[in-house]
């Protein structure tokens, strides 16, 4: 194909840069300590310095990048001791979440979760991790926005992605994704009951797996 008639490349804005790069950390194509530099973005997308910066302040936001001054911007990566310390706050506000959610839930909550349920489940087995991560993010915090706090919500919501170095390690194993599948059913079934306590604890086990094989690796 000549050059005067090849397509021009695809133009990229912030929230396009920020997505992409954001899944090549989550699905571990970008480790992380992976530095991350404007020139890098430039010669990667169709943008502007502008849009390259703004995307790296995106990606701090979500929680996945650390912007240090003169250093420039890295893929997050996390200590035993800040996994540990992020995960006793995810175990202490989820665990307040389930406790708050009136039981039984609505039949129309059961049926929305399930049917997010189902969709995880054929993204686990196509192997479309996207997929995956984002109808497991959709799950819990349909499951947790029952309680009625949209506070205590927000801060399930900001401590997932705190935590998104942790959960990425395990994406790639089809196994954890299964038993993390197998919770999520579970969660369904004590929402038809009345009991919050066997509730609470199985969203605090259920954070468990991805944050021992982490540690596993990390120590």
């Amino acid at each position: 194909m000549r050059d005067d008639v090849r397509p021009p490349p695809q133009e990229h804005d912030d929230l396009t840069i920020a997505r992409a790069l954001e899944e090549d950390i989550i699905f571990g194509r970008l480790a992380p300590g992976t530095r991350l530099t404007e020139d890098m973005l430039l010669a990667r997308f169709r943008v502007t310095r502008h849009f390259a910066r703004q995307a790296l302040v995106q990606l701090e936001a979500m929680g996945v990048v650390v912007r240090e001054r003169n250093k420039g911007a890295t893929v997050r990566s996390l200590s035993p001791r800040e996994v540990q310390e992020i995960y006793a706050v995810r175990e202490l506000l989820q665990r307040q979440a389930a406790l708050w959610i009136p039981l039984p839930v609505p039949d129309a909550l059961i049926a929305e979760l399930t049917a997010i349920h189902e969709e995880h489940g054929r993204h686990i087995e196509a192997g479309y991790l996207r997929g995956v991560h984002e109808t497991n993010d959709r799950f819990h915090l349909k499951l947790f926005g029952a309680c009625g706090n949209a506070h205590l919500v927000q801060s399930i919501e900001l401590y997932m992605r705190l935590s998104l170095p942790v959960r990425a390690n395990s994406m790639a194993d089809k196994a954890s994704l299964r038993v993390s599948h197998e919770h999520h059913r579970l969660m369904i079934e004590m929402l038809k009951g009345s009991d919050n306590w066997v509730l609470a604890q199985l969203c605090v086990d259920h954070l468990q797996p991805s944050k021992r094989n982490y540690l596993a690796h990390v120590s």
